[in-house]
């Protein structure tokens, strides 16, 4: 039974493709600095075992003594785990290759697909007064990716502007439609947001009007250019948006982060 003395909780977003290298992490640092930078309080929540979001965000591999992988196994305290960022109002819960058997250690558990979320929803959460949970899921529908969805209200998926982009996603939406039948009735798709456009190539445009025209206003009026500073923030350590901030690719994720605000807003009016 909800507590009708605690705040509302923050809007949980599941940043999902199956498919790797299509932008996902980069989607999921740059959207939660673009929203940061827009006042609201974001929490990265890193479930790839790759560990991208947490290098991404300047949290170096020594300073992840508890990671997302505790939260979920070991019943860690969200406040134990979750670390500030350098960017103002950003915080992080890291991860690391401990993630990786994550899977098969769940599986025993009869609560797997709602480890996440119960996680999510610990009182500890409040404190920091978050309006938005962002979450890095890895690069395939395995048993964290189901949590992640399980825990989310929606699902946001970056498509990488190739030939063979939409085969994939016929799959990932089928995915999201049996988390629905099964055990989070109310997850929906944010929006598919095209990524790594190149506005000179005709198959990027051609991506475009495929994805526009199969599922219509799911898809983002933002698009994310194929762009060198958007590539090259990473190996600072930065989002685009602190490393060049009058870049495309930083213009690119405040134009998505204002759609996302404006939807939510539009949903809640």
């Amino acid at each position: 039974m909800s507590d009708p003395t605690r705040p509302p909780g923050p809007k949980i977003i599941a940043v999902v493709n199956q498919k790797g290298g299509v932008g996902k992490t980069t989607t999921a640092i740059n959207l939660g600095a673009a929203l940061a930078e827009l006042g609201f309080h974001v929490l990265l929540v890193d479930l790839d075992p790759q560990g991208n979001a947490s290098t991404g965000l300047g949290v170096a591999k020594e300073n992840r003594q508890l990671t997302t992988y505790d939260l979920l196994l070991d019943d860690a305290p969200l406040q134990d785990v979750v670390q500030k960022t350098d960017i103002d109002g950003l915080w992080v819960a890291p991860a690391t290759t401990d993630l990786s058997s994550a899977d098969i250690e769940m599986v025993a558990n009869e609560k797997r697909s709602f480890l996440l979320h119960d996680a999510l929803r610990q009182k500890a959460i409040d404190r920091y007064e978050l309006d938005y949970v962002l979450i890095d899921c890895p690069p395939s529908l395995s048993l964290l990716t189901v949590n992640a969805m399980v825990a989310a209200h929606s699902v946001l998926v970056p498509l990488q502007s190739e030939f063979y982009a939409l085969e994939g996603l016929s799959q990932l939406l089928l995915t999201v439609r049996e988390i629905r039948e099964t055990a989070n009735p109310d997850l929906r798709i944010e929006g598919v947001v095209l990524t790594m456009f190149d506005g000179r190539n005709n198959l990027s445009k051609q991506v475009e009007d495929d994805a526009r025209a199969n599922l219509g206003d799911v898809v983002f009026e933002t698009v994310i250019p194929r762009n060198v500073r958007i590539s090259e923030a990473p190996s600072f350590a930065l989002p685009v948006l602190e490393y060049d901030s009058a870049s495309k690719g930083s213009q690119a994720y405040r134009a998505l982060a204002n759609e996302i605000v404006t939807l939510q807003a539009r949903m809640r009016g």
